[in-house]
């Protein structure tokens, strides 16, 4: 048992994410996107008519150890979409970034693509390659993006590229890059691109934030959310940036799926 808890305490966080998915009877998958190699996870799930598919983006992980340290390996310590999938009953797709779970040494790749270009053009690009490789294997004809925290930046950039996409939807989503670094205080992500500067032509969007995030806080960021055409925002008591998102996810889920027949259903908590 001792032996067993040391090596879980010794696992990186690559192998600890992995672990975990096999927990759920996710399959592991490594996807080509425009010369970068991404991490991703399937679950088939149950028959859904439409052939729909979910996408989940996981957030930005660990780019900086501190202000002034850069991390050597991004990959998410606490992997909040990869929980929420498993409690997902449809076809399901995990998809990681350029440089995460793993690849952070593979060529091409650079402390820049978690860090100031961390939704540069070419992540944006390589993990829009590789959906598009995917759903093209996989006949899905319809596709709800879900993003938590930095990915949900992720999911609005993403979403115009793919026609078949019904619903976005972000959880804590950092939906303009410069208010947030602003916010905290932060350099610029020089090389990003802002998703407030996206437009998702006329893509239902759905956006909750936790009424106690200091992370995402909604005094920031529900006025942005408000901004954008086609948006619905729902500020959330007692949640924060990574609690209690569980707890919601069933509605979440048929919410999200209601959009594509444009009848939008009411938010319950």
């Amino acid at each position: 048992m001792f032996s067993a808890l040391l090596a879980a305490g010794c696992a990186s966080p690559t192998q600890r994410i992995g672990g975990e998915a096999a927990g759920f009877g996710f399959e592991p998958l490594e996807l080509e996107g425009n010369g970068f190699r991404l991490a991703a996870f399937f679950k088939p799930g149950q028959k859904v008519s439409g052939k729909r598919l979910h996408l989940y983006l996981e957030g930005d992980g660990t780019p900086w150890i501190s202000r002034r340290t850069i991390s050597d390996d991004p990959t998410p310590r606490d992997p909040v979409m990869l929980r929420l999938m498993a409690l997902d009953e449809g076809p399901a797709l995990y998809l990681g970034r350029p440089c995460y779970y793993g690849h952070s040494a593979d060529s091409g790749c650079s402390p820049a693509l978690w860090t100031h270009r961390r939704y540069g053009p070419e992540v944006v690009d390589s993990m829009a390659d590789a959906l598009r490789k995917f759903l093209s294997k996989n006949a899905a004809e319809r596709l709800v993006l879900f993003g938590h925290s930095g990915g949900g930046a992720l999911a609005l950039l993403l979403a115009p590229r793919f026609p078949e996409t019904s619903a976005v939807v972000t959880l804590a989503g950092n939906l303009d890059i410069g208010a947030w670094t602003a916010h905290h205080g932060y350099s610029p992500l020089t090389g990003s691109l802002n998703p407030a500067e996206t437009g998702t032509g006329g893509i239902p969007e759905y956006h909750y934030l936790g009424e106690t995030d200091r992370t995402v806080p909604p005094s920031v960021f529900e006025p942005i959310a408000k901004r954008r055409p086609h948006a619905r925002v729902s500020v959330l008591p007692d949640f924060d940036h990574r609690c209690c998102w569980q707890d919601i996810w069933k509605n979440v889920l048929q919410r999200a799926d209601s959009a594509g027949s444009n009848s939008i259903s009411a938010f319950k908590q």
